[in-house]
């Protein structure tokens, strides 16, 4: 797809102001700003027929298994009351058949490529997710994992499954320390033994960050390695997400504000993102993804998981992450086994922040992973799982195959 003009872009922040007015000022008002975030996007998306887009979508949706994975379902309790949702995936048992079931893509043949081994220790990997994500974000690393070792998939406060959080709901902020609270939470429900895993991408490795911070005993007792995925220990105030200076700094002083207006009008605003979905889905595909030849069906899932986050929530977790600054937690992983892993073309938190926590862990195995973006977990499930692997193998996570 081509590259669009000046004058592409232009019309573009007309026809997305147009929809989004349907929902109000303050919808229109999102509307130009990401059209003047859309510079890169290909605009053919707007030339062709609404219905026909329709269709493809639900026909992506109908083709694409991603999500579909279940686990043993649990709920732990927040400090402020809030529900959060998990899923266990269990070790297979002795016939390997396994609790969790049988995984297509996950057989002998491969699990032999990825581990070289049969029977899991007793170490429970948790996934964190990132912003305006859901536990099926790791859709291909847990079809990969699971039956191998035990895993837990968790959504932050109100994202996926979870509760709205209460807090919240009562005007208290959300902070990265709050999500730190939290995932201590979910690893006392669903692991309050043994050594723990922690894998984070973008906002879940932030929260793994606040973890250490609040509870380093926790680190230093039962955590055997750790992985941070497309993540930041701070800085992100400085992010020019791909806008040139003048565009970012006029994004910056107004984004605030409006998405606060429009966390108070979510209804309208929903209605305003439903009238211009085929021009988001572009954005999302330009700030998810770094190669142009991604599957249809994983950037149509991309889609659904971002979609399905309320505007309010969006706009409740956004001040949270300008103020995120964890790198003073950092030396709390030196002691243990770190894979630090990004994407070459994140626009979202960019490789050079990966490589300043690799600075920070000068031990960590620093993996930019070429051709990529933010969601490199969706885009290169390849080399996000092998390295996974190669992590757990490291840590003996998976005892050595009996002959």
């Amino acid at each position: 797809m081509s590259e669009t003009s000046a004058g592409d872009v232009a019309a573009t922040a007309v026809v997305v102001a147009a929809g989004w007015r349907r929902a109000g000022i303050a919808g229109a008002a999102i509307g130009v700003i990401a059209a003047g975030a859309a510079a890169g996007v290909a605009v053919e998306r707007l030339t062709v027929g609404r219905g026909m887009r329709k269709k493809a979508r639900l026909a992506l949706d109908a083709s694409g298994p991603y999500g579909s994975l279940r686990g043993i379902p649990g709920h732990a309790v927040a400090d402020d009351g809030t529900e959060l949702y998990y899923e266990v995936d269990e070790v297979e048992d002795t016939t390997g058949t396994g609790r969790s079931g049988a995984n297509p893509g996950t057989g002998p043949s491969r699990r032999r490529r990825l581990f070289g081994r049969k029977a899991p220790g007793p170490v429970t990997v948790v996934f964190s997710h990132g912003y305006c994500l859901s536990q099926d974000s790791w859709h291909f690393q847990r079809a990969a994992l699971r039956g191998l070792v035990r895993t837990v998939h968790w959504d932050q406060r109100s994202h996926g499954r979870s509760e709205r959080g209460r807090a919240q709901a009562e005007g208290v902020p959300v902070g990265i320390d709050q999500l730190g609270r939290d995932l201590r939470a979910v690893i006392d429900a669903a692991a309050p033994e043994g050594p723990l895993v922690l894998v984070g991408h973008s906002m879940g490795g932030m929260t793994m960050m606040a973890l250490a911070d609040r509870y380093p005993e926790l680190i230093r007792d039962r955590v055997a390695a750790v992985a941070f995925v497309g993540t930041s220990s701070g800085k992100l105030g400085e992010v020019n997400f791909g806008l040139p200076v003048a565009g970012v700094n006029a994004v910056r002083r107004v984004l605030p504000g409006v998405l606060k207006a429009l966390g108070s009008q979510a209804e309208l605003v929903e209605r305003g993102r439903r009238a211009t979905a085929d021009l988001f889905a572009g954005l999302i595909k330009r700030y998810s993804f770094g190669s142009r030849d991604v599957d249809p069906a994983v950037s149509r899932f991309a889609e659904r998981l971002i979609e399905a986050t309320p505007i309010d929530v969006v706009a409740e977790f956004y001040p949270a992450f300008t103020e995120h600054d964890k790198s003073g937690a950092l030396p709390a992983f030196r002691d243990v086994p770190v894979l630090i892993l990004a994407g070459d073309k994140d626009l979202v938190t960019p490789s050079s922040h990966s490589e300043a926590i690799a600075d920070q862990l000068p031990d960590a195995e620093l993996v930019i992973v070429p051709d990529a973006g933010h969601l490199v977990m969706l885009e290169h499930p390849e080399t996000v799982t092998d390295r996974l692997a190669d992590l757990l193998v490291r840590i003996g996570a998976v005892p050595a195959e009996v002959s």
